[in-house]
């Protein structure tokens, strides 16, 4: 049968931060959800629907600088 991969996993914790029904706020700290009012950006309800076009994907770390020394035969 078909399995349906889901963008970033198939294991991704409910939170208000990326869930369809809210908007983060203008200072960043709250997110403003249509069903439960101001919230946390870590907090879920029951009505959670994921968006992930909200979802800010982690930076890639920084590769090390090596020197041509390093490199040298």
């Amino acid at each position: 049968m078909f399995s349906r991969r889901k963008f970033f996993g198939n294991q991704i914790e409910p939170a208000c931060e990326y869930c369809a029904n809210g908007t983060k706020s203008k200072d960043g700290e709250s997110i403003l959800c249509e069903r439960q009012g101001i919230v946390a950006p870590y907090y879920s309800c029951r009505k959670f629907v994921y968006d992930p076009l909200k979802r800010v994907p982690k930076r890639a770390p920084k590769l090390p600088e090596y020197d041509e020394e390093m490199f040298k035969l």
